[in-house]
């Protein structure tokens, strides 16, 4: 439901600029395992600002009865008069003013991912309080992308007409959009899309993320149908988290686990709600994907908060074999 993408080669004239991230390590059954994350370490005691740059997709998709459009500057029916972009932007995602208080422990008032990033590290952070990665969104100006009738085409998987646009097609579009937009490794380009999946062999994903050589970037798409798949910015949720446990920087293969890459979204995607949890903001209910914690891929549970082995505190075993 949510994808991955390998590249190898660099931008074409990609600037020597490069995200901050900083390197840790645990050790489970006696083997050491390395990974790489965006921010600084929380002992350092500090806080990352990584500048976000989203740009919104209008996406065309042709028919035998003339075009159907999925436009990010629409205003749903439930937004107060916002936009799918602004409706994004002060989601709880970019919005520092919740309160994350889980299994009765204030991890912070901050944004859902840098609390998130907290409470995972909280044996650590608890005596390191300024420990924190922050997202500082700008967005660009909105980009309108035509795929041909074998890329791009609409359909009702859940009830809901949409676009499917083949996700290897539009990935190229973005690699190309990242180079002419002067986007710089230093930072992430989130492509938000409108009721719009992308295909691989099938429907439906609701959201990917990927790097070519150090310049990492994602995709997720807004649903405006409460209880669907990718509902508000849940995909988007589940994306931040990713990359910034697992941002494909450090090396093509990513962070190794005894249980596979450091995908902390995927564990949770197939529970209720698509493993979203209600947060209202602003007179909205966001839905924000739970995201597992370094204890189910391995380490010790005194590296988190109560020992949750996901943020939302859900019960869960370390997974053996990627299961």
């Amino acid at each position: 439901m949510f994808a991955r993408l390998l590249n190898s080669a660099p931008v074409t004239g990609q600037p020597a600029s490069s995200m901050v991230t900083w390197n840790g390590s645990f050790v489970y059954n006696g083997t050491t395992y390395n990974f790489n994350m965006i921010g600084t370490a929380p002992s350092t005691n500090s806080t990352t600002v990584i500048p976000v740059v989203i740009i919104p997709v209008k996406i065309v998709v042709g028919g035998r009865r003339g075009s159907v459009t999925f436009d990010p500057a629409s205003i749903p029916s439930n937004t107060g008069g916002l936009t799918v972009v602004q409706n994004t932007v002060q989601s709880p995602i970019f919005d520092s003013t919740t309160t994350y208080v889980q299994g009765g422990v204030n991890v912070g008032t901050t944004q859902y991912e840098d609390a998130f990033q907290r409470a995972s590290f909280w044996g650590t952070v608890s005596s390191n309080p300024n420990y924190h990665v922050i997202l500082s969104p700008t967005v660009l100006s909105e980009v309108t992308l035509k795929p041909s009738a074998r890329d791009g085409k609409t359909g009702t998987p859940f009830g809901e007409t949409v676009a499917e646009v083949n996700i290897n097609w539009i990935d190229g579009q973005f690699q190309s959009l990242i180079t002419s937009l002067g986007i710089t490794p230093n930072q992430f380009p989130i492509f938000l899309t409108y009721k719009t999946y992308l295909t691989s062999g099938g429907c439906c994903i609701g959201g990917y993320h990927s790097a070519i050589g150090a310049q990492s970037y994602a995709e997720f798409t807004y649903i405006d149908q409460p209880g669907l798949f990718s509902q508000d910015v849940s995909a988007l949720s589940h994306e931040v988290g990713e990359w910034m446990d697992d941002p494909l920087i450090a090396s093509a293969s990513g962070n190794q686990t005894p249980c596979g890459i450091l995908e902390v979204g995927d564990p949770l995607e197939g529970e209720a709600n698509y493993g979203g949890y209600p947060y209202v903001l602003h007179g909205f209910t966001y839905n924000l994907q739970d995201l597992a914690t370094l204890p189910y891929f391995g380490a010790p549970a005194s590296t988190t908060v109560n020992g949750y082995f996901t943020f939302q505190g859900k019960s869960l075993t370390v997974c053996q074999n990627g299961s």
